[in-house]
């Protein structure tokens, strides 16, 4: 989860070094290959636009689905979270049903952000959020819908 360093140790890493440290991190690919993430556009010199993937976790009404997700860095991140916003249409309990949008009020990781969160980790509580137990029975639209 923390990048740039160890934490607490009072070195704050340039948002560009960051985000490529990000994006080295996101196409090596992820865990057990069910999260990936990358750049919208490789000639973004400001590193804003990323889309992410995940794949529904096991044992719930979200297994085998590939959901994409549109993931926007202002200039000020990693200070502030980037926004969320899934692009295929999930049924979820923190996602606006009319936008897609993922709420910050509903989804503590980006409600209560901290600099050392990173573009895996909101994927990696997305996938956790789709497992709990008031999202992975909730009835969804058809698959390969989107917002």
């Amino acid at each position: 989860m923390t990048l740039g360093g160890s934490a607490g140790s009072g070195i704050v890493v340039p948002r560009n070094f960051r985000l490529l440290e990000e994006l080295e991190r996101g196409e090596k690919g992820i865990g057990d290959g069910t999260l990936s993430y990358g750049m919208d556009d490789g000639d973004d010199i400001y590193m804003r636009s990323w889309t992410g993937t995940i794949i529904g976790p096991l044992n719930t009404v979200h297994e085998g689905r590939i959901y994409q997700l549109k993931l926007f860095c202002d200039k000020d991140y990693p200070d502030t979270p980037p926004s969320v916003r899934f692009h295929s249409r999930i049924n979820m309990t923190c996602v606006n049903p009319d936008t897609g949008v993922v709420d910050t009020r509903k989804f503590l990781v980006l409600g209560n952000w901290q600099r050392d969160y990173t573009m895996e980790y909101i994927l990696t509580q997305l996938k956790k959020e789709m497992a709990a137990s008031h999202n992975r029975k909730l009835v969804q639209p058809p698959e390969g819908t989107y917002f």
